[in-house]
């Protein structure tokens, strides 16, 4: 059942603590300023024909439709957090270095590392597929072309075997196809309360004490 504002906020207190409900809290926050702002910058070259909060959504829709766990959905649906952080609520989206810029907040939230990684790893994938996957590099939208070029374009041969050893690899490159694929514009979604109610889940399962085997 979808939970208001006012009852995450007290789930918070009560199932996650203090830091988790300020960090849906924000997230939310975020969303409702600036989610619907759409990905352009100087030219239409950068122009996306979907907002950031309908980007998000999509992505989160994509990863659970590919049965993925619920911190790589939360993942999907944060990985360009960064994004919204600063600025008006009608400026353009700020692209530089964002799969990192939300770490922080995400991270002294609770979030782990099955969700941080994949988001700082998210651009990295993208240079890597466009590196080894030529049929990729076609299917990009204009505006994901021009970023790339800011993002350091094709990877080297070194740098793919360095992305490799990532232990989060693979699931970068799993949200990075969503992300590619998360751009029809009045595609029908969850809302985001939805959503925000699987982030408390992750949350809470995080701090869950390990379970111990006894052999």
């Amino acid at each position: 059942m979808l939970r208001s504002l006012r009852e995450r906020q007290d789930a918070g207190v009560s199932e996650t603590g203090e830091a988790a409900m300020d960090v849906v809290c924000k997230v939310e926050a975020l969303f409702e300023r600036r989610g619907a702002s759409i990905y352009i910058g100087q030219s239409l070259a950068r122009r996306e024909n979907v907002s950031a909060l309908e980007h998000a959504l999509q992505c989160a829709q994509l990863a659970e439709w590919a049965h993925a766990d619920n911190a790589l959905v939360a993942a999907a649906l944060l990985h360009d957090l960064g994004q919204l952080l600063d600025g008006a609520p009608d400026d353009a989206l700020n692209d530089d270095h964002h799969e990192e810029r939300a770490l922080g907040v995400l991270a002294a939230g609770g979030f782990g590392p099955a969700v941080l990684e994949p988001i700082r790893l998210h651009v990295q994938a993208k240079r890597y597929l466009v590196s080894t996957d030529e049929a990729y590099a076609e299917g990009l939208s204009l505006a994901s072309r021009h970023s790339l070029v800011l993002q350091g374009g094709r990877m080297t041969a070194e740098e793919r075997l360095l992305f490799l050893a990532e232990p989060q690899a693979s699931r970068a490159l799993q949200l990075r196809r969503w992300d590619d694929l998360a751009k029809h514009p009045g595609k029908r979604t969850p809302p985001l309360a939805y959503y925000l109610n699987l982030l408390d889940d992750v949350l809470r399962e995080n701090r869950q004490p390990a379970r111990i085997a006894l052999v």
